[in-house]
């Protein structure tokens, strides 16, 4: 039996007009299982993975050995398994969720008995911004703030709506994703989208689902100048909001495109998307922390 079994969600970031403030966590999953050991030693448990070192400078050793300094401490070499249901660099948090790992593998091993904003807090020290790390570790939908080493956030469920992921084959790098933004925006610009994303946060929060929709698809900050890196982006949108969905916006950085629609809509959005070729398309839900 390991020493400890972590079972960490994806997330789905820059949700709607949150860019780089708002996410949500989902039900796919990165698992670990680690046991003290002579030598810091990863095992995957699925090929896809293998392209990640094995070794003391895998990203899960990497964030919980950083932690560990902070705290004055030597993290104990140990070997751990790793699987997972989380594509890598698609959109959907895979090194967040590895980040997210890495702290709770310091916490557990050094008994540093970190509370949830502690590691939120650890983690976007590492991430820099909070819309991935934060639902990964405190589940349902997350709203936060972070600069300077100053976090602010709240979470809460995202009941009632349901989700659908479509995964393109293809990855797209972040720092790429990144590269086609602007350097700055007019001030009419951020005013605009500062009240959009006012009124959306409202929305979801007293769940009308059909407003917070209308409102996530009026970013202006990152999804225009990435959807052109998304050559699906556009008919996913089209077939998803003809058959009846509430929003189709990016997931993260993309190349995931991510799918809002009423629980009674679900199954017929999902089966018009599946006519889109070379994409994988499938419901998932909200992953609501126990």
């Amino acid at each position: 039996m390991a020493d400890l079994s972590l079972k960490i969600p994806a997330s789905s970031a820059n949700f709607g007009l949150g860019f780089d403030s708002i996410g949500v966590a989902v039900n796919k999953f990165l698992y670990i299982d680690a046991n003290l050991a002579d030598t810091f030693e990863v095992t995957f448990k699925d090929f896809s993975l293998s392209v990640l070192p094995s070794d003391e400078s895998n990203l899960v050793f990497k964030t919980a050995r950083s932690i560990a300094k902070s705290y004055g401490k030597d993290l104990p070499p140990m070997h751990i398994e790793m699987q997972s249901e989380i594509p890598l660099s698609h959109g959907l948090g895979s090194s967040s969720s590895a980040i997210v790992a890495g702290i709770e593998l310091a916490d557990h091993f050094l008994d540093l008995n970190l509370s949830d904003y502690d590691k939120v807090r650890l983690g976007c020290s590492i991430e820099g911004h909070p819309d991935n790390i934060g639902p990964c570790i405190t589940g349902g939908a997350f709203v936060g703030y972070y600069g300077n080493g100053e976090l602010h956030y709240y979470h809460l469920n995202l009941d009632d709506i349901g989700l659908i992921v479509s995964v393109p084959e293809y990855e797209i790098n972040t720092e790429e994703a990144r590269d086609v933004l602007p350097n700055a925006y007019t001030r009419d610009e951020a005013v605009s989208e500062n009240a959009l994303a006012n009124v959306m946060i409202l929305a979801l929060q007293n769940k009308d689902y059909k407003l917070m929709g209308e409102l996530m698809m009026k970013d202006s900050f990152h999804e225009p100048y990435r959807q052109p890196l998304i050559k699906e982006f556009d008919e996913i949108k089209t077939t998803a909001l003809s058959a009846g969905a509430v929003a189709t916006v990016i997931s993260g950085a993309g190349p995931t495109v991510l799918t809002l629609a009423e629980e009674s809509e679900l199954d017929s959005v999902l089966e018009n998307l599946k006519m889109i070729d070379n994409v994988h398309h499938e419901i998932i839900s909200v992953y609501t922390k126990s």
